[in-house]
């Protein structure tokens, strides 16, 4: 199966929340996404929504269920304790944790699962009995032994952190490099029976070379390259562009 496009809407939110008015929509620009064929919609609420609203959740928990129900809502966050509970209430069909810091300005490293596997396991079986699906961020450096540990904490996929593969936008060389130890760390969950996402800094140009060493891919969630190339594509025409990019036929 081609990798499927979450749109992370993050950004968008962000722009709306620099003046007090209901534009730009994320309701509206998340249709059209989804129209375009996006597979779900991403979000990632901050403790000081400072992007995402706790508002926002229902607006977008009820667009998917009544217009895409065949589309998937993912909440990525830090597993406070309400954090969870939003989660619970929003029922999203997969939940992403990450290691993040509240004060982060993004997510930029993968968990330490020798040290936080344990703290992990409790948290991943709360989620997985309410019928959420659960991935964990997880840096793609070709550790074996870390993706054991993530697979022991009973979580369904993880995701790649690619923001250093991202950052090789120059050079080729050293993105080469970052491919292949993103596509040991998948090969390594794959062996665990894990599912494989990946998100941070994917775009247009990057995405097929990804794709090619990791065939089975999943699920892509892109928010920061896709909303810049809404800007000068629009958002439909944008979604169709990164989802040829991850190998489906549009």
């Amino acid at each position: 199966m081609p990798t499927t496009l979450s749109v992370n809407i993050n950004a968008i939110a962000m722009l709306r929340n620099r003046r007090d008015l209901p534009w730009p929509s994320l309701e509206h620009l998340g249709r059209i996404a989804l129209r375009a064929g996006a597979s779900g919609l991403t979000v990632h609420p901050r403790p000081d929504q400072r992007h995402i609203r706790f508002s926002d959740l229902p607006v977008i928990r009820a667009l998917i269920d009544d217009e895409f129900p065949q589309a998937e809502f993912n909440i990525e966050g830090y597993p406070s304790e309400d954090f969870l509970a939003l989660c619970e209430r929003t029922q999203p069909e997969q939940v992403t944790l990450v290691p993040d810091d509240p004060s982060q300005a993004t997510s930029d490293h993968g968990f330490d699962f020798r040290a936080h596997g344990e703290m992990l396991k409790p948290i991943v079986a709360r989620l997985k009995a309410g019928g959420m699906r659960v991935s964990l961020f997880a840096d793609g450096d070709g550790d074996v032994e870390a993706v054991k540990l993530a697979k022991a904490t009973g979580a369904d996929r993880i995701e790649l952190y690619t923001g250093p593969y991202g950052g090789c936008y120059d050079a080729p060389e050293r993105a080469a490099e970052m491919v292949e130890k993103l596509g040991q760390t998948a090969d390594a969950a794959r062996a665990e029976g894990m599912g494989v996402n990946a998100g941070h800094d994917l775009t247009v140009a990057n995405l097929p070379l990804l794709v090619k060493r990791i065939p089975d891919l999943a699920e892509v969630s892109i928010g920061h390259g896709l909303t810049a190339d809404a800007l000068e594509f629009g958002m439909a025409e944008t979604v169709r562009r990164f989802r040829r990019a991850c190998g489906q036929t549009v």
